[in-house]
């Protein structure tokens, strides 16, 4: 990848990049509600299981997939795919924040590149023709700026993590440290499902994660919240 594509890769996968992920826990916060949640540990297995049971095979291959056909050009194939994620995402929170985020990344697209597929998927989602998911717009953006697959996977993935042990350190008293041993742990499995993404395509996609889709709608019940979702 040529320098510039990684560091625009770098850009938008960013924690301080500004779609909005750090007010959203994706059930999180239920979790630590309840109990379900207490220490560094649960957080681990909390992200494990989002990232086996969801994000991978879900966002992370729409993602992929998204910027296989941007790059070809097939803006139909672009909006079924985003149809498909708002169909598959059965909790009201997580499909309003990948919507709300996905639309934030592709306003700033279109600011920042030049005319292109990105920016009739902008205008797609502005005019109500398409929900605008944040893979799908991740996966666009990185056809635009010539991300490679692998890479752009795994930048996905690891933005989720690290959005997440974000707001874990928000919910627990954990420290810095312990925050970044979480990631460190996470990493061989975040590069493994990366490297397994790569030889499937979008008939493969799928999501089994309803302990954490639970979590997520039992969110908006919780009588205080510092997440949306």
């Amino acid at each position: 990848m040529k320098v510039e594509s990684f560091l625009s890769l770098l850009q938008f996968s960013d924690g301080l990049f500004p779609a909005g992920s750090y007010a959203h826990s994706y059930g999180l916060e239920s979790c630590v509600a309840d109990g379900t949640v207490k220490n560094a540990g649960d957080v681990t297995s909390f992200l494990r299981a989002l990232l086996q049971g969801s994000v991978a095979p879900t966002d992370g291959l729409a993602a992929l997939c998204s910027s296989k056909a941007c790059r070809a050009g097939d803006m139909e194939t672009c909006l079924m795919i985003d149809a498909s994620l708002d169909a598959m995402k059965s909790a009201s929170e997580l499909r309003a924040a990948s919507r709300q985020m996905g639309r934030q990344v592709l306003r700033i697209a279109y600011n920042l590149t030049a005319p292109g597929l990105t920016s009739d998927l902008f205008r797609a989602v502005e005019n109500g023709e398409s929900p605008g998911h944040h893979a799908l717009a991740f996966g666009a953006v990185g056809a635009a700026m010539d991300w490679r697959g692998q890479e752009l996977v795994s930048a996905y993935l690891y933005s989720t993590c690290s959005g997440l042990v974000a707001a874990a350190l928000r919910l627990l008293p954990l420290g810095q440290l312990a925050g970044q041993r979480i990631l460190w742990e996470l990493l061989p499995l975040i590069a493994r499902l990366a490297d397994q993404s790569q030889d499937t395509d979008f008939a493969d996609i799928w999501s089994f994660a309803p302990a954490l889709e639970i979590a997520a709608m039992r969110h908006e019940t919780l009588e205080s919240r510092l997440f949306r979702s």
